[in-house]
């Protein structure tokens, strides 16, 4: 084979494989693109996706009806929220007070605890009415959101659920309302927004978007299945 034919051979195969390896070297790019995009994406939001502990389903007892306007359905998996990728569980072990000073069940710590279950000793009972549980953060901090467990072996709604969060212990000075769905003001604090929900094993979660203060106050007004106030547990992120 004399020269010439040889290097025809050669600017063949040459070519064929730059052209194999453009291909490739493309799909690739694009792989690399997207990726780069999406991370892009993560560091301009500067978020992340909040995730807790949730306890296992337990049902007890005969459902009894649940009488609220607009009530949101039960939850069939966990809620999702996007926060800060700073933020932290700023409320296990830190100190819970009530407007109702001894408990019928229960002891305030088990609302800050880390425990989520349903059995005796792992909730708190109040009066009826209109009563609260307050958490002190021992430090102002920028709030993500609240997590709260009123109490799920039994389908339920509670009236009247309140988030309040101030720097004041008594919250008699500035505070921020991050939920309300007190839909007819009966407990005077104003006419909440947010829709009645049905209790469940996931929790609710509230948007807190940030509010600032030291102590995060939750209130209720009995329930649909008793006359009672109940709290499980209650979980507070966010940055100090």
């Amino acid at each position: 084979m004399n020269k010439k034919n040889l290097l025809k051979i050669f600017v063949i195969t040459f070519s064929l494989t730059f052209a194999s390896c453009g291909g490739n070297s493309e799909s690739d790019q694009q792989e690399l693109s997207n990726k780069k995009s999406q991370d892009q994406e993560t560091q301009s939001t500067g978020t992340i996706s909040l995730r807790t502990s949730i306890p296992p389903l337990s049902v007890v007892g005969t459902p009894s009806p649940i009488k609220v306007p607009n009530v949101l359905p039960k939850l069939s998996k966990a809620p999702t929220l996007q926060v800060p990728e700073e933020t932290i569980l700023l409320s296990l072990g830190k100190p819970v007070t009530a407007s109702d000073d001894f408990p019928i069940i229960g002891e305030l710590d088990l609302i800050t605890d880390g425990e989520k279950e349903t059995g005796e000793g792992y909730y708190v009972e109040l009066l009826d009415g209109i009563q609260w549980v307050q958490i002190d953060l021992e430090k102002s901090s920028s709030i993500a959101a609240v997590w709260v467990w009123h109490y799920h072996a039994q389908d339920r709604a509670y009236h009247d659920v309140i988030v309040k969060v101030s720097d004041d212990p008594e919250f008699e000075g500035d505070s921020v309302t991050i939920y309300n769905n007190d839909y007819d003001n009966s407990s005077m604090m104003g006419k909440g927004s947010d829709q009645p929900y049905v209790e469940s094993n996931f929790g609710l979660l509230v948007d807190a978007k940030g509010a600032t203060g030291r102590y995060v106050r939750l209130y209720s007004n009995n329930n649909t299945a008793t006359e009672a106030n109940n709290y499980i547990e209650v979980e507070v992120y966010g940055k100090p």
